[in-house]
């Protein structure tokens, strides 16, 4: 089943990231891209959005991935819905940053002038736990390791 849920966060490129700081949630829709092990997602913000500042606050977020586009009418009751539970972790290293905005750019080449922007952050999800939900009672729960 992990497999089934790795393969949805590699045919997907955009989430809704879910942060909080203060017992306040904030929900931001996200482009990503995943590292070949999908242990790890990668986003692109900048250091004074409302979400920078909650994640280093606070670096534990959720993350939705989901089907609805596809499943759409009477299709609606097979929409997947996968949660990704996991943990902000800044990317010091200047060489793999720059690996990551282009890998970013390369799936998302309208970011280009955002992720260039002086005050933008290329950050690091780690992956903690796989919740996937298939129509509204089928559930899957898998950690990582």
């Amino acid at each position: 089943m992990l497999d089934i849920m790795k393969t949805l966060v590699r045919e997907k490129d955009i989430c809704v990231l879910a942060t909080a700081s203060d017992n306040k949630p904030h929900c931001s829709l996200m482009a990503y891209v995943t590292d070949s092990q999908c242990a790890a997602i990668y986003m692109v913000t900048h250091k004074d959005s409302k979400k920078y500042r909650n994640l280093t606050a606070n670096p534990w977020v959720s993350l939705l991935i989901d089907t609805r586009d596809e499943d759409m009418g009477s299709a609606r009751l097979h929409a997947r819905a996968l949660t990704l539970s996991g943990v902000f972790e800044p990317i010091p290293d200047t060489d793999q940053k720059e690996h990551v905005r282009a890998k970013l750019l390369e799936k998302h080449p309208h970011m280009g002038q955002f992720s260039e922007h002086p005050d933008a952050e290329v950050f690091s999800i780690r992956i903690e736990s796989f919740l996937l939900l298939e129509g509204p009672t089928k559930a899957h729960f898998e950690t990582v390791e």
